[in-house]
């Protein structure tokens, strides 16, 4: 979350950073809540001068007198009784702030694109050329299908639509692709950890998914428990609540889990298939850092979330997000998209992104230095390394044959112990 002094301080930053998100956002009416909450502690301050004077004139009474001031004691009781509503009020106001404060987005960083006219996302570089086909490539879910490894069909009779299933060697090229990712990754030195699919709503607060986004999540009916729409959830909530010593950062970790939401994007050939599921499985990448290191912690993490695509050499390219383009948390974002044969576009199946310490705000999760003994909130950034089921449609689309048989990258052949698959 942005801190409310920052925000009072810099409130034409603030209001230019949102009006580049495309967030109409009503910030006198924040202000004039503060300044009320302002008044409040103020009045409150002052009755309790005048009770505690009060109180003091009641002792000083018994002691000379012997005797028990009940004037006085009516008095002090009705400011007591004052200050209770004062401070109901406060809390109400507080409350208002708070979640006011809880809906704005992330500021987005000084070098990401504005948009003035449409989308402006700016694509860095392109790695690797598409293949030229002798034949018209198909789509993966048609690969899939005809092959005996995913099955739409069954799964949207078993759970509804956007639900997959994978099938014999399907199963076993998921699996490939999730260990190759891990060792990958832990190879490049992120530790690998496996967290609960479940969190509670605290978690679901510090990561930004609540409460403005409540209706994309799936949650337990009759507990304050929620699916994770990714394993960055998870993650990032291991310190809320904690102060790091200096000298433990950086923290990098690798994690794969099944996300869950509900959001299923719109619908036609460009969401169909493995693009965008209730359920899928996911690589994670999320790294703890210094502020001072994040943004250079960006472009590493860009780096290693790259490094597997051109491991399984998959073309894909670089782009920067513009300002109204990026998730809610992020301040800064760079999304990976590989090229899919089957309708000739690139598609994401990374997003990397530096929160700095919009999410740590939220957790209350600081970094200590050693020296000042200074303490402030930490940085987290975030990335997909990869999302596991639009990299095996990837997979599909991009090494499919004439006779409709996918050749298995390379890189994968020592996890799944087959190279091709064939037609059954």
């Amino acid at each position: 979350m942005i801190d409310i002094k920052f925000i009072k301080e810099n409130i034409n930053t603030v209001k230019k950073a949102m009006l580049n998100r495309k967030e109409t956002v009503n910030f006198d009416q924040l202000l004039k809540w503060d300044e009320e909450r302002k008044f409040i502690i103020q009045e409150i301050e002052k009755l309790r001068v005048k009770r505690n004077k009060k109180s003091e004139e009641v002792y000083k009474i018994k002691k000379k007198y012997n005797k028990t001031p009940l004037n006085l004691l009516l008095e002090n009781s009705k400011l007591r009784d004052i200050i209770k509503k004062h401070k109901k009020k406060l809390l109400m106001i507080e409350e208002k702030i708070k979640k006011f404060i809880f809906y704005l987005p992330n500021i987005p960083d000084k070098t990401v694109p504005i948009s003035k006219i449409g989308n402006e996302n700016k694509i860095i570089k392109y790695v690797g050329n598409p293949r030229k086909f002798s034949f018209t490539p198909k789509y993966h879910w048609e690969i899939g299908e005809k092959l005996g490894i995913l099955d739409f069909t069954t799964a949207s009779k078993i759970s509804g639509p956007h639900f997959t299933i994978f099938k014999n060697e399907g199963c076993v090229l998921e699996r490939a692709i999730v260990s190759f990712f891990i060792d990958t990754h832990k190879a490049k030195g992120y530790k690998e950890i496996m967290l609960p699919y479940l969190v509670n709503q605290n978690s679901m607060v510090g990561t930004g998914q609540l409460p403005k986004f409540v209706n994309d999540v799936f949650k337990c009916i009759n507990d304050d428990l929620y699916l994770i729409p990714t394993a960055e959830v998870s993650i990032t909530n291991i310190y809320r609540g904690e102060v790091l010593e200096i000298d433990t950062l950086p923290q990098k970790f690798v994690s794969y889990s099944a996300c869950f939401r509900k959001e299923s994007g719109s619908y036609g050939k460009n969401t169909k298939g493995l693009i965008r599921n209730h359920q899928f499985d996911k690589v994670e990448l999320v790294k703890f850092v210094v502020p001072e290191k994040s943004n250079e912690e960006l472009e590493n993490l860009v780096i290693d979330a790259s490094n597997v695509l051109e491991l399984l050499e998959l073309p894909y390219r670089v782009v920067l997000l513009s300002a109204e383009d990026m998730a809610f948390s992020s301040a800064k974002t760079y999304d990976l998209e590989t090229w899919f044969a089957g309708d000739g576009l690139y598609k994401e199946v990374s997003s990397c992104s530096n929160f700095k310490d919009f999410q740590t705000r939220r957790m209350n999760t600081k970094i200590k230095y050693s020296k000042s003994n200074k303490k402030e909130f930490l940085h987290t950034l975030n990335g997909s390394g990869l999302a596991v089921g639009r990299t095996f449609a990837a997979i599909l689309e991009n090494y499919q044959q004439k006779d409709g048989s996918i050749i298995v990258p390379e890189v994968l052949r020592k996890y799944t112990n087959f190279d091709k698959i064939k037609h059954r």
